[in-house]
């Protein structure tokens, strides 16, 4: 694996699904093999969950981990043929090339405008980033995906799903009181997509994604019905693509309650955090025992060091 940005960089994904699980088991067995090498993780948006457990990831595999906000350096030009004579210091392309000579992998968090559609589901930033670098690039989430996030999801519905039984996965839009990027969704259904379970999305009138990743899934804008035979309810609150970066009035109460669980089949409920509670979530549901979000969280760090295993072994 030479990059990891989305699922098609992946050739065997249920491979990587193993080995992350193998690596829960025993997370230091690989600690020789990131021996003498550097990973640099570079935000340009805040983190909690994906910056402890990326660097937890790559110390469990004896990495050194270089930490770095972009928002404290200089600003970058993307624009090709820019003229920088306003705020912008630095050039995309030295940057990369520079961090590049510094680190043997270089991970990127970056969000999006949620103003431009087109520019946004271009992810300039992350593939320009890896167009520009000589060293494997990692996506810590971008504009339109969050990959490590859908790995550890999928890791946790795995341990979780009755063995006999093919779960009936359902994504649901939840209130929010900003403009959410699509990007975890997004990135959710393209996982479970290869993932041995009946998927379904609820959503209301006018939140529907992008096709590009519901093709081929149900669409119910009824969410009662949706979850009814659920077994696990994956939450997720996201503005608009078609209006795109809108946050539209909804008229039903679109909030994860114990009465709506009570419709699937004791569903397990997820989170990928942080979740807004009361507006997002009941706090009986949340706080219940068929809550799996700290398991989730807790997944993030093998799910990035099976990654990141996979990445060390190709240099």
């Amino acid at each position: 694996m030479k990059h990891f940005t989305r699922l098609s960089d992946v050739k065997k994904p249920q491979k990587l699904l193993k080995n992350a699980l193998k690596l829960k088991q025993d997370p230091l067995a690989s600690q020789k093999l990131g021996k003498n090498k550097t990973i640099l993780l570079l935000f340009f948006n805040p983190s909690l969950r994906t910056r402890i457990s990326s660097e937890k990831a790559a110390l469990n595999l004896g990495m050194s981990c270089i930490v770095y906000d972009a928002s404290q350096g200089w600003k970058l030009e993307f624009e090709q043929g820019a003229v920088m004579n306003i705020d912008r210091a630095e050039h995309i392309r030295e940057a990369a090339g520079v961090i590049s000579q510094y680190a043997d992998i270089i991970g990127i968090r970056t969000f999006p405008s949620l103003t431009d559609r087109e520019k946004d589901y271009a992810d300039a930033i992350l593939y320009q980033f890896q167009e520009y670098a000589s060293v494997p690039i990692v996506s810590l989430e971008s504009a339109t995906r969050h990959p490590l996030q859908s790995l550890a999801d999928w890791m946790t519905i795995e341990e979780f799903r009755k063995k006999k039984k093919k779960p009936k996965v359902v994504l649901s839009w939840a209130p929010h009181p900003k403009a959410l990027p699509q990007a975890v969704s997004n990135s959710f259904l393209e996982w479970m997509k290869v993932a041995d379970v009946d998927l379904m999305v609820t959503n209301p009138e006018g939140y529907d994604l992008s096709p590009e990743f519901t093709a081929g899934i149900p669409i119910e804008h009824d969410q009662r019905k949706a979850f009814e035979g659920a077994d696990f309810i994956y939450t997720k609150n996201w503005s608009s693509f078609e209006q795109y970066g809108q946050r539209l009035e909804v008229p039903e109460d679109w909030t994860i309650t114990p009465d709506k669980m009570k419709l699937t089949d004791k569903a397990y409920f997820m989170h990928c955090l942080p979740v807004r509670r009361n507006v997002v979530v009941a706090d009986k549901v949340i706080d219940s025992k068929r809550s799996l979000v700290l398991h989730q969280a807790n997944n993030r760090t093998y799910a990035a060091q099976a990654v990141m295993q996979e990445i060390l072994k190709s240099l």
